[in-house]
């Protein structure tokens, strides 16, 4: 496996564990909303663990490999590059958040908790699947150059 190979893989691999992280996010948003807590802290722990892989491989990736030049034109590469910088902006935005809603709940603040993700659960769900279209459109529709 060639380097170019290994990064296309490590793509694939980035790209299940954000369709994972919003899988996770959004059963654990089912699972507290009919008041089942166990199962709700498996699933945002699946979305948060997934989440940290993604960003160690992605990290990975873009050593290995570097930047990827979109191939689409026009009305497809303003589009792509409008949910990439919506994307990346947002992720790098919910970090400290995610961060937070976790010491929220080691420490019992579970009404604080419960008012940050009502606006964290959206955002991060947002920017789990945006990380899957990216893919979706950088890897497999139209290309990189």
């Amino acid at each position: 496996m060639n380097v170019t190979e290994l990064g296309d893989l490590l793509a694939l691999i980035n790209a299940s564990l954000n369709a994972i992280s919003a899988s996770a996010l959004v059963t654990g948003f089912v699972f507290i909303r009919r008041k089942v807590v166990d199962k709700h802290k498996r699933a945002m722990l699946t979305a948060v663990g997934a989440s940290a892989l993604f960003l160690f491989f992605y990290v990975a990736r873009v050593l290995l490999t570097g930047t990827h030049e979109f191939a689409g034109e026009g009305l497809a590469r303003l589009l792509y590059l409008s949910i990439l910088f919506s994307h990346i902006a947002l992720a790098i935005l919910m970090l400290p958040f995610i961060l937070r809603l976790l010491w929220l709940v080691k420490h019992a603040r579970f009404e604080e908790h419960k008012r940050l993700a009502r606006f964290v659960f959206p955002v991060w769900t947002y920017v789990s699947a945006t990380g899957l279209l990216v893919y979706l459109l950088l890897y497999q529709i139209y290309g990189y150059a």
